[in-house]
């Protein structure tokens, strides 16, 4: 479709509709990301449903125009509850031949794309390998595409001449091409513009003012073009979501995060200090935490991963509640120093953002594969509990719970999010300081009859005694601790002892956690069981397979190890399990090594997370599947013919 008439309004129909998901994308030069989160932020305040699947390349700066340099940034808003970022784009918004292309094999027949023309000439093509017998050819040109509604527009060309009052360079102007799409989206989808130009003034300063008029000329370019052409024929809709009265923000997982940390410094009335190293997808959360030093709250970059977990553990020690955060192969690191705080009994957060691996593997790419690493990656019997996000949102609660558990346990602890949670954003209802969980800390104070290792009889946690206090001078390091004194002891017997009491501990917190959250008939045919940010898919796809009468329930897990005391219970009263999950399995041996059941495991491992549709798929083929579940995971296409043969013969 080309570009109609321009310059008197036209006629436009407006439909309401009930959600809408939109793809950006372009070179990652483009500004993608920025135009993806000021779409999200206006429809957070206009008061949609909404979640949101950022995707960006690993390379700081790769080639542009290639594919490898593609930048992408989805949006589902909604008029009703949602619990994904959408399984495919009902728009593609594709700013250059190498962005069509990567995306293309998301879009289904029918959906709109709209792609700027500027960009689609014979070098651009060739980067993007749209190459037939040596040559380039177009897309555009080639009856490929008849499928699609495309939408073509020479967004270069607006951005040049809406800009062209501010002096800018013909370089300078173009950088303004996102604003005058983002501008057209907002037309289409009746946002407000207000909310973005107020953005732009701020976030330019009065010092470049020059660039925030050009950018707001932009954006209002691209507005009145959707609104005085025939591009669209139509207007669309999607009235505010209902939702629980209170106060709402757009969060990200790594900003509620901080957040938490901000209020479990409040709540606990101990100082909280982050010592971390730079990371994908972690390191926002150490920018986050920096910015919040009035509320008790200290950061540190330390040179490496091993030093951030030592100045965290010895921040343990000192009196505060250490944090420190990285992705698996920073975990990997931490590793020594995170059985040393097993050995001393002292609190640590460990926050992993996991990502694709292993070793440097897809850094900006989402992952839950760490589980296993978390929970048994230590040398010895080094036990430590491993409570799993499942939300942006969410990321707020659970690192509130992990502090919680730290410190009344005096022990490390895992958070688990993941590059989905990270980035992806949603809604958020501000919780009231009064109506958030108790954290509470208690320090050794009286030197009378006072012994380092003397345990909580109920938890069997030790005291937290500060350095410095008088007559609370007690050893501490790595070698074998006897119990009670603390005093270094090589008794074989003292070793067994400490060894199966620092077991009984964290196997206690099994009994003392978030129960395992269960929607569904409480007994039936088949329960989906998940944990971390598989949450949002497997919702969608048991809340569709119910819709079309199914019997099935689902069942996800806040804290995964030890795992939560009932599950054995809730579990029993299932006739099949399924557990997907974005590793090749990991829940799912726990699962059968801990409580002596069977369930189909459904991996995947692409950097992507669960589609809604493919887990509906999977959950109608496991109903027709025996019953009381299988030895063997389900083949999976994320697996090898190898990893398949190794499975049903271990399986077997």
């Amino acid at each position: 479709m080309d570009v109609g008439n321009h310059g008197s309004p036209v006629h436009h129909d407006r439909k309401t509709l009930d959600q809408v998901v939109i793809r950006f994308a372009g070179d990652s030069g483009d500004g993608m990301q920025i135009t993806g989160n000021e779409f999200t932020k206006t429809s957070a305040i206009f008061g949609n449903d909404l979640a949101t699947l950022p995707d960006f390349p690993a390379e700081i700066r790769a080639p542009a125009g290639t594919l490898p340099g593609v930048s992408g940034f989805q949006i589902r808003f909604a008029a009703k509850d949602i619990h994904t970022p959408g399984d495919e784009p009902d728009v593609l918004v594709a700013m250059n031949p190498a962005a069509l292309k990567v995306n293309l094999p998301d879009i289904r027949a029918g959906r709109t794309i709209v792609v700027n023309t500027a960009t689609f000439v014979d070098k651009e093509l060739e980067k993007a390998l749209y190459m037939k017998d040596g040559k380039a050819f177009n897309p555009l040109d080639d009856h490929s595409l008849d499928s699609y509604r495309v939408i073509r527009v020479d967004l270069n060309k607006l951005a040049i001449e809406s800009t062209k009052p501010f002096g800018l360079t013909p370089k300078e102007s173009l950088r303004c091409k996102n604003f005058v799409a983002l501008g057209m989206m907002y037309w289409l989808y009746h946002r407000p513009i207000e909310h973005t130009e107020k953005w732009l003034r701020e976030y330019f300063g009065p010092k470049k003012q020059q660039l925030a008029d050009a950018n707001i000329a932009a954006l209002r370019a691209g507005y009145h073009y959707a609104e005085t052409t025939d591009l669209f024929h139509e207007q669309f809709e999607i009235p505010p979501a209902p939702m629980r009265r209170g106060t709402y923000r757009n969060v990200m997982g790594n900003q509620a995060v901080g957040l938490a940390l901000a209020a479990a410094a409040k709540l606990s009335k101990t100082p909280v200090f982050f010592a971390g190293y730079p990371i994908t997808p972690a390191s926002d959360i150490l920018h986050q935490i920096s910015r919040y030093k009035n509320y008790g709250l200290l950061t540190f970059q330390a040179e490496d991963e091993i030093a951030a977990v030592c100045a965290a553990l010895g921040a343990s020690f000192a009196g505060s509640i250490g944090v420190t955060a990285s992705s698996g192969p920073g975990i990997a690191l931490k590793t020594e120093a995170i059985g040393l705080a097993v050995m001393t009994e002292l609190p640590l957060l460990v926050i992993d953002v996991q990502r694709g691996g292993p070793s440097t593997g897809l850094p900006t790419k989402t992952e839950q594969a760490d589980l296993l690493q978390c929970v048994f990656g230590r040398n010895s019997e080094a036990p430590t509990p491993v409570v799993a996000a499942s939300s942006p949102a969410d990321c707020f609660a659970r690192t509130l719970e992990a502090v919680r558990i730290a410190v009344k346990y005096m022990t490390p602890v895992y958070l688990l999010t993941d590059g989905y949670l990270a980035n992806g954003s949603e809604p958020w209802c501000l919780p009231e300081i009064q109506d958030l969980p108790k954290i509470d800390v208690h320090f050794q104070s009286n030197p009378e009859g006072f012994k380092p290792y003397a345990r909580d009889p109920k938890t069997l946690a030790r005291v937290w005694a500060k350095p410095g206090t008088p007559g609370l001078e007690h050893r501490i390091g790595g070698i074998e601790k006897r119990d009670g004194t603390g005093n270094i002891s090589y008794d074989p017997d003292n070793h067994d002892s400490m060894v199966r009491l620092r077991t009984r501990k964290i196997a206690g917190i099994a009994h003392d956690c978030t129960p395992p959250l269960v929607d569904g008939p409480s007994e039936g045919p088949l329960v989906v069981l998940g944990w971390g940010s598989t949450l949002g898919s497997i919702t969608g796809a048991v809340e569709s397979a119910q819709a079309k009468g199914l019997k099935v329930a689902r069942c996800h897990l806040q804290q995964v190890w030890p795992l939560p005391a009932t599950l054995g219970g809730i579990l029993s009263k299932y006739e099949r399990i399924l557990i997907p999950e974005m590793n090749l399995g990991q829940l799912w041996r726990l699962v059968r090594s801990e409580l002596a059941v069977d369930a189909y495991s459904f991996t995947k491992v692409q950097g992507r997370p669960f589609t809604t549709s493919e887990l509906l798929r999977k959950i109608e083929e496991v109903l027709k599947m025996p019953a009381h579940g299988s030895a063997h995971p389900l083949e999976s296409k994320a697996q090898s013919g190898l990893l398949q043969e190794t499975t049903e013969t271990v399986g077997g």
